[in-house]
């Protein structure tokens, strides 16, 4: 996979060339490019911004280093591929687990980091000639700019190119990997300041262990993200699935998972 982010700031994507993203450049699995939009600007004084039209605070980002940036780097394009422009904005779409499967099955992704007020909203429309445009954001709030969000998801993303993440069987049990929170996990000692782990654990039981863990599941989405329960699918769910609703005080009404309110927390 290919991966392009273009900012004014690339020294703030050095983060890519640590831990498992940057093994990962290294070993070939992924491509990344990061670009200085000053480099595509045709003043001495290398100008990206510029007041808005119809007036307001702050200023917004010049439409034709944009340009220049992103037909530069189409021209770089794996043949045949038609590459995803992501625009980091808390205007966009909210990432998610679901849209990091759908960016690792890209083999282009280009990440437009934007700063002030936003990008010259010409630039995306003259974008989709070229580039499957997505404006996305991390969630209900607002950064700074789009360098954050890029390395967020670039991570996300990057973990499920095959061969980065060492143990593939990590991605399987991982939180929103089936719609579901992640269970508690503990390591040694199992006695530690006063404080034990789960006796199941020690009990050399496997299938009472993972009906334990998918229990904790149900639990902790109930608890924190009661939200996400209404994407499962109840007509799958097994009948270990439909043990552990129960454990975790989560009841099945009219097709849909709900919460007790005297589940435990």
């Amino acid at each position: 996979m290919r991966v392009d982010v273009v900012t004014i700031f690339p020294e703030y994507l050095a983060a890519l060339d640590v831990s498992l993203i940057g093994r990962a450049r290294k070993d070939g699995l992924l491509d990344v490019h990061v670009h200085d939009l000053r480099d595509f600007t045709v003043d001495k004084h290398r100008t990206v911004d510029d007041t808005p039209y119809g007036g307001g605070a702050g200023m917004v980002m010049k439409p034709e280093p944009w340009a220049l940036s992103l037909l530069s780097i189409s021209e770089q394009s794996p043949a045949g591929a038609r590459p995803l422009l992501v625009v980091p904005s808390p205007a966009g779409q909210v990432f998610n687990q679901a849209l990091a499967h759908e960016f690792a099955g890209r083999e282009h992704l280009v990440f437009a980091c934007g700063r002030y007020e936003g990008i010259d909203e010409r630039v995306l429309d003259w974008a989709s000639e070229s580039f499957d445009v997505l404006p996305v954001s991390l969630g209900d709030y607002v950064l700074n700019g789009g360098e954050v969000a890029a390395l967020a998801m670039v991570e996300a993303v990057g973990r499920l190119i095959p061969g980065v993440v060492g143990n593939p069987e990590s991605l399987v049990e991982e939180s929103h990997a089936d719609g579901l929170l992640e269970y508690p996990v503990y390591t040694k000692p199992s006695f530690w300041r006063g404080r034990g782990i789960p006796p199941v654990l020690l009990s050399g039981n496997h299938a009472k262990i993972a009906e334990f863990r998918r229990t904790e599941q149900f639990i902790r989405t109930a608890a924190r993200r009661p939200d996400l329960l209404a994407s499962i699918d109840v007509p799958s769910l097994t009948a270990t699935d439909r043990a552990a609703l129960a454990k975790a005080g989560v009841d099945i009404v009219d097709g849909r998972l709900v919460p007790r309110p005297d589940a435990a927390d």
